[in-house]
């Protein structure tokens, strides 16, 4: 059983009640991955044990507590059999939203969790208990310090969705955060577009980035199977090239697992794509929902003035 844990923070940090929850999906089985809205504690939940993945949500839709954006951000990230969250006044409504959205059922406030996925919770102001018989995919918010705690030791893996508005600034970011992991001044890189281009004279724009940059100019399958402008040469995937460069920048690429295969172990992914659901946001370090058409103009300005500094 997968399940996804929406992280829970207080003050900027992670509250310890993320801990507990992961601790309740790790009595479960099966792999756990941490969604942490605005970013907050992204680091510290990688930390934990039992945690696969971490992704850490930004945008400035995050500096303060609005439902309908966070669950508008934050939904099409979630997949898997069970949901999580706190049942504290802020992790209730939004889990409820969220499980809106997908169409799932929500139960709040569960005390415990048994094996045959069955659920308790008080309920009459705490005269009875209640069982709940649950079968997946379903949400689930967990009452404070009713579950143990996931020890720490971990070292999960952290990607970076930006669902900013403001490409600028989230490409700004984008390009700060592999700069931390990158020696540009021999960083080897590869600028491929998909289908999500729209036609092969827009890979003129993917040119200018690469002129830049001094970097390859890559294609998926779909391209190249598309146009017959854009050469199998250029093909990066299982049936194409498989490569392993310092930075990979993928704009309008869905991330089939053909192409993931022959990318997936650049050292720095960045992915910029309008579907918040493509597949590539699960192997990018760092990913912008946004068209191309906005992103990469920012990116050649923000490359310009990195580079001329």
């Amino acid at each position: 059983m997968s399940t996804t844990v929406i992280s829970e923070s207080n003050n900027g940090i992670l509250h310890p009640v993320t801990a507990q929850l992961v601790g309740a999906a790790s009595s479960l089985g099966g792999p756990i991955t941490v969604i942490c809205p605005g970013g907050v504690g992204s680091s510290d939940a990688a930390k934990i044990s039992g945690v696969t993945k971490v992704i850490s949500v930004e945008g400035e839709c995050f500096e303060t507590y609005d439902c309908s954006a966070w669950s508008k951000s934050l939904s099409p990230l979630i997949e898997g059999d069970l949901i999580l969250s706190s049942s504290s006044a802020i992790g209730r409504e939004l889990i409820s939203s969220i499980s809106a959205t997908k169409g799932i059922p929500v139960v709040q406030d569960v005390t415990s969790l048994k094996d045959g996925f069955s659920a308790t919770r008080t309920i009459y102001s705490g005269k009875a208990i209640e069982e709940v018989s649950i079968s997946s995919p379903c949400a689930i918010s967990l009452r404070p310090n009713s579950f143990e705690s996931a020890e720490g030791g971990g070292s999960a893996e952290i990607s970076t969705v930006n669902v900013s508005q403001e490409v600028a600034v989230a490409v700004k970011r984008a390009l700060a955060k592999a700069s931390e992991r990158l020696d540009v001044s021999e960083a080897e890189i590869i600028i491929s577009g998909g289908r999500g281009m729209g036609e092969p004279a827009n890979f003129s724009h993917l040119n200018e980035i690469a002129d830049v940059l001094g970097a390859a100019v890559g294609a998926s399958r779909a391209a190249v199977d598309t146009w017959e402008e854009i050469p199998h040469s250029m093909q990066v995937g299982q049936t194409g090239k498989t490569v392993t460069p310092n930075l990979y920048i993928a704009v309008g690429i869905s991330g089939a697992i053909q192409h993931l295969a022959g990318m997936r172990s650049s050292k720095f992914i960045l992915a910029i794509n309008k579907d918040p659901e493509a597949p590539i946001f699960g192997v990018a370090d760092y990913g912008i929902v946004s068209t191309w058409e906005d992103a990469l103009p920012a990116l050649k300005d923000q490359l310009a003035e990195l580079l001329s500094n």
